[in-house]
């Protein structure tokens, strides 16, 4: 059997991309990832990144409130995720479990397996999992994301999503944040904006960086130096992450690059600004990207790539905003570009 569209990737553009083609009575298949020791370590478990997040606040339809019955009267009970009862709002990893029910309740087929390579070569296009299953799709959505940079400290890990964040947009308006003291690692221009956004809610931002001079634009770069609520470290990086079970992050131990001098600052938050990597290995090649590996499109305002039959959706193709909403709406927009570019095959 030959799949009509096959969507790769659990994220908010997979979901999204499964709701529509769902309502478009394509019958979508899913593959949400497996569920590995090496898909946590790389933050690519099922239910993509916003999964490993906390409140989420800038995701419309959700504004402060008790959700508790709205989820248990939405989500059969082992999915429900747990809440503090103290939290308001909706949190990722509920945001995402709610997603993903509202495509199985249209139709959507969901595996929870990772594709690991593809034969885009010809039509139907061949798919390969970690579990050896088989088979093939007149049409793919590849919805993959792209995984933050992060330092590979053990510290850093342990406190992920309890302080230790590489998306300032994402959790910089958290009350752990507020009129506290923060850390921003990096030197480009997403280190940049970083630093430069959470002086809104920090009490100082301490940027931190290998170098003596940032690579960032010149602009933004003299922004930073100027923003009396930025605090330079130049030639140093992050030895340690300090924190506890119960608060999170407390601090963070620095290392001057150049004496070896090491200094201990108190932080609630440490921020990776140090890039993304998409999720495109697996693609092997066959699908146009740019220098960073970010899915191309080969069409203004359309999810094509430049493989006939084959689109893309979310951060796999977007390094510049890399929110759940945009996600969500390329998702959208792939689902749509997928169902007419089938039906002008002749496939419904």
């Amino acid at each position: 059997m030959t799949e009509r569209v096959v969507i790769i990737g659990s994220g908010p553009a997979g979901w999204a991309a499964a709701i529509y083609a769902s309502r478009a009575n394509l019958e979508p298949l899913v593959f949400e990832g497996a569920m590995t020791e090496e898909n946590r370590i790389l933050g690519t478990l099922p239910l993509g990144q916003l999964s490993m997040t906390t409140e989420v606040e800038n995701y419309p339809g959700f504004p402060a409130g008790d959700l508790s019955p709205y989820l248990k009267s939405s989500l059969p009970e082992q999915q429900v995720p747990f809440r503090d009862p103290h939290m308001t709002g909706v949190t990722g990893p509920e945001l995402m479990e709610l997603m993903r029910q509202q495509a199985k309740n249209f139709g959507t087929r969901i595996i929870t397996d990772d594709v690991v390579s593809v034969d885009l070569s010809k039509q139907p296009f061949q798919l390969k999992t970690l579990e050896g299953q088989e088979m093939a799709a007149h049409a793919l959505i590849i919805a993959t994301g792209a995984r933050a940079n992060y330092l590979g400290l053990p510290s850093e890990d342990k406190f992920k999503n309890r302080g230790v964040s590489a998306c300032a947009v994402c959790d910089g308006a958290l009350p752990r944040f507020r009129n506290k003291p923060l850390v921003v690692v990096g030197g480009g221009d997403s280190a940049m904006e970083e630093a430069s956004y959470l002086t809104k809610f920090a009490s100082t931002v301490y940027l931190v960086h290998r170098r003596g001079e940032f690579r960032a634009s010149k602009i933004m770069a003299q922004r930073v130096i100027e923003n009396p609520k930025i605090n330079i470290k130049w030639f140093t990086g992050v030895d340690e992450v300090l924190g506890d079970d119960k608060a999170g992050v407390s601090g963070v131990v620095l290392k001057n690059l150049q004496t070896n001098a090491t200094e201990t600052l108190a932080a609630s938050g440490m921020f990776c600004a140090i890039g993304h990597s998409p999720n495109t290995d697996f693609l092997g090649g066959q699908v146009q990207t740019d220098d960073k590996g970010y899915i191309v499109y080969s069409q203004p305002f359309r999810t094509n790539t430049s493989v006939e039959g084959v689109f893309a959706a979310g951060d796999v193709a977007d390094s510049y905003y890399r929110q759940a909403i945009t996600s969500a709406g390329t998702g959208c927009m792939a689902a749509l570009d997928a169902e007419r570019w089938l039906a002008g095959r002749g496939v419904h």
